[in-house]
């Protein structure tokens, strides 16, 4: 295992309190500020721009195939559409049957076109958070419980496998997946354990060449493990808290968000969104195939 610290450049100093989510989506970087419930865009030639606007937390989106500007979104205590304009269309709201008051987290679509997201308590109960498939006919299934900070769903290209982070206790699962109905082959396996001083796993991604990228809050560092589990090497960047990941799929880049929360003196790198060269390509988010 190695380990660098690179150059890494702030593409946005927003000052973002929790940016999360990182995509590329045709041809463009999005991405949220989930406390304040804001979805972004970044594009090279027009620097960043805001999408929407909830007065829910937004934890993360993916597109809607063939429906431009369409996103399914984890949002609030559930799951919605989210128009062009940004007005939401509820799908379900799970967590609003929870005892404890708690929220949606990180998510994801997987090559099927299935979404992916994972919830947590707000005061972080240890157990308290789900994981929720949202099948192509908007139905929303519980797939896992007993997590408390599901983060980071990351998907191999097969969609055969899935990477999830429970943040809290410094876990990263892997899940056989059945690609055609999408449900779990087995329990969760421990893919890689974090121990307190190394940090905490946030989000994920997976590489052209099946390895994966995790942010590691709390260390300032991002890391990329060879699927047999092996950790490869590690990245420091300037910022305590990594919360997503993102290849470009052409120019060898990774795109990071970070937090300013819990920062008690943040720089600018700090809950900005940075881009580091690395040799390594990703692909572009996969849309959730869903209801007209």
């Amino acid at each position: 295992m190695t380990s660098t610290a690179v150059p890494a450049t702030v593409l946005v100093d927003g000052g973002y309190e929790l940016a999360e989510g990182g995509r590329w989506v045709d041809g463009r970087y999005v991405y949220v500020d989930i406390l304040s419930g804001r979805l972004f865009e970044l594009r090279d030639s027009t620097g960043s721009a805001r999408l929407a606007g909830l007065d829910v937390p937004l934890g993360a989106v993916a597109p809607v195939a063939d429906r431009p500007g369409t996103w399914i979104a984890a949002a609030g205590t559930g799951i919605a559409l989210l128009s062009a304009d940004g007005t939401p269309d509820w799908l379900d709201r799970p967590e609003d049957r929870t005892p404890l008051p708690s929220r949606m987290n990180d998510g994801v679509a997987d090559p099927a076109g299935r979404f992916w997201a994972g919830s947590m308590a707000y005061d972080g109960t240890r157990g308290a958070g789900s994981l929720y498939r949202t099948d192509p006919d908007g139905t929303v299934v519980r797939v896992l419980d007993g997590l408390t900070i599901a983060n980071g769903p990351a998907f191999t290209a097969d969609g055969t496998a899935m990477y999830l982070a429970d943040t809290a206790v410094g876990t990263i699962l892997r899940c056989r997946v059945d690609p055609v109905s999408g449900d779990l082959i087995g329990g969760p396996e421990t893919f890689a354990r974090l121990r307190e001083d190394e940090g905490s796993p946030d989000g994920m991604t997976v590489d052209e060449e099946g390895c994966l990228w995790v942010a590691v809050w709390g260390a300032g560092a991002v890391r990329r493990y060879h699927p047999d589990g092996r950790l490869l090497h590690t990245l420091t960047v300037p910022a305590p808290h990594p919360t997503s990941v993102c290849l470009h799929p052409d120019d060898n880049r990774l795109l990071v968000t970070t937090a300013r929360y819990g920062v008690k003196n943040p720089t600018a790198a700090s809950g900005a969104v940075l881009g580091v060269p690395v040799p390594a390509r990703g692909v572009a988010a996969c849309p959730w195939r869903g209801r007209p």
